[in-house]
């Protein structure tokens, strides 16, 4: 891994990261949605958000992929560094199903509004997934629950005004298309033109959240790990103070935890192909790419065959979405397993990768809503579950247990080169180096 924090410092800047993301987000331009029929519609007594995600590539294991509780991995003894408790078991916190660390994880909210200051709740939960039920509990001094009536709603970003040149590559293959890179300079660019180079498609509804009176897990008080081979297949039941009794419901296969993408890279004569593990259960697939070439200018690259900036799409979409974005050829297609990134777009080093498989978003509720739109939805109970398996590389970089080896991604040297004492990077060495510590 010599060189590695070379190749680290030509990274984007969080904040400069942060930006382009929030400016595409913030003027990216959503497909409109299709009318809805007119139906007379109640809120449900109780609600139930579930996230199920799967992380892999960068990142640090915090329970399953092969660091479940109390399993042993080339990562434990650094466990302590992650947060991980005595024994290997790790502790995991709310709402890292928007982490990105490595791993497998879960996040729910309850609410019910026969008991609006909930305190705590029960979920009963196939015994292949975890033993005892989980408990749910209403975070301290969290803020006051936002309109129901909004969750259905795609949230908007603030817009930023980042500085230098922006500039945009879309589709796979070996070369760089006609008509590529689209070029945005951010100190001359009007809104306008900005909202037209990014057309970035999102449509990601409220999940899984904190909000006071709404127990969720995990907490402080149940932080545990998935274990490897866990399942979410199967019957669950919500209990609790003002819960109606009839909240339980079986969850198909469908939604069941994702395998991880285990992304891959290999130099094609300066391109670079990509590959990943098939996925049974997934609707689609998104990659996508964000690099440097020098001071304030940033290179953006996705899988889409229409450009696409993509700043919202590496996240929970609903299924409508994911399968209107197939038709348009912005997503690819369950079956695709390999992309190629055309050459010359990331010309320096350390440019990050990200890619998406879409699960299967499930709405339950009981009773179902009529079709009939004339007929009045009362549902007692209603459950969101959305699920995804998203991969993170370096470019250049081999993949996370690839270079946990010594030397690692280093050339052998010539039989007569002086013998170096250098001391090669450790596990912890190249950890420190992607957290910054």
């Amino acid at each position: 891994m010599r060189g590695y924090k070379r190749r680290m410092k030509n990274q984007p800047t969080p904040v400069a990261v942060a930006a382009v993301v929030a400016t595409g987000l913030a003027l990216g331009t959503a497909l409109p949605a299709a009318a809805q029929p007119k139906q007379v519609v109640k809120a449900p007594q109780a609600q139930a958000w579930i996230d199920v995600a799967t992380f892999s590539g960068m990142g640090m294991p915090m329970g399953g992929m092969g660091g479940g509780a109390g399993a042993t991995n080339p990562m434990a003894a650094l466990g302590g560094l992650f947060g991980a408790g005595k024994g290997g078991e790790s502790k995991v916190n709310f709402l890292m199903t928007q982490s990105g660390s490595a791993g497998r994880y879960v996040d729910v909210t309850l609410m019910t509004r026969r008991n609006p200051q909930l305190d705590s709740a029960m979920q009963d939960v196939p015994a292949g997934f975890m033993a005892p039920p989980v408990k749910l509990v209403a975070p301290k001094d969290a803020p006051a629950p936002v309109e129901e009536r909004d969750d259905e709603v795609v949230p908007e970003r603030e817009p930023q005004r980042p500085e230098g040149r922006l500039y945009l590559y879309w589709g796979c293959g070996d070369a760089v298309r006609a008509g590529q890179p689209r070029v945005l300079d951010f100190a001359k660019a009007s809104s306008s033109e900005m909202a037209q180079f990014f057309q970035s498609r999102r449509a990601t509804q409220r999940g899984a959240h904190a909000a006071a009176g709404r127990p969720h897990w995990p907490n402080t008080t149940d932080g545990r790990a998935i274990a490897d081979g866990a399942s979410l297949a199967g019957g669950h039941q919500f209990k609790g103070e003002g819960v109606p009794a009839s909240f339980r419901f079986e969850l198909p296969a469908a939604q069941d935890l994702m395998p991880p993408m285990q992304l891959q890279q290999a130099d094609q004569g300066g391109a670079i192909a990509l590959s990943w593990a098939a996925q049974p259960n997934a609707r689609a697939f998104f990659v996508s790419g964000m690099g440097s070439r020098g001071r304030n200018e940033m290179v953006l690259w996705t899988s889409s065959e229409l450009p696409e900036a993509g700043m919202g799409l590496v996240d929970y979409q609903t299924n409508p979405a994911v399968d209107r974005w197939l038709k348009d050829k912005v997503l690819l297609t369950p079956a695709t397993t390999r992309c190629t990134v055309p050459k010359g777009v990331f010309t320096g080093e350390g440019a990050m990768l990200r890619a998406i498989a879409y699960g299967h978003e499930l709405n339950l509720a009981q009773p179902p809503r009529p079709s009939d739109p004339k007929v009045p939805w009362e549902p007692v109970w209603s459950a969101k579950v959305r699920v995804k398996s998203v991969a993170t590389a370096v470019v250049g970089m081999p993949a996370m247990d690839e270079g946990m080896r010594p030397g690692a991604g280093e050339k052998e040297p010539p039989a007569d080169a002086p013998e170096k004492k250098e001391k090669k990077p450790n596990a912890l060495d190249i950890l420190r180096g992607v957290i910054g510590r």
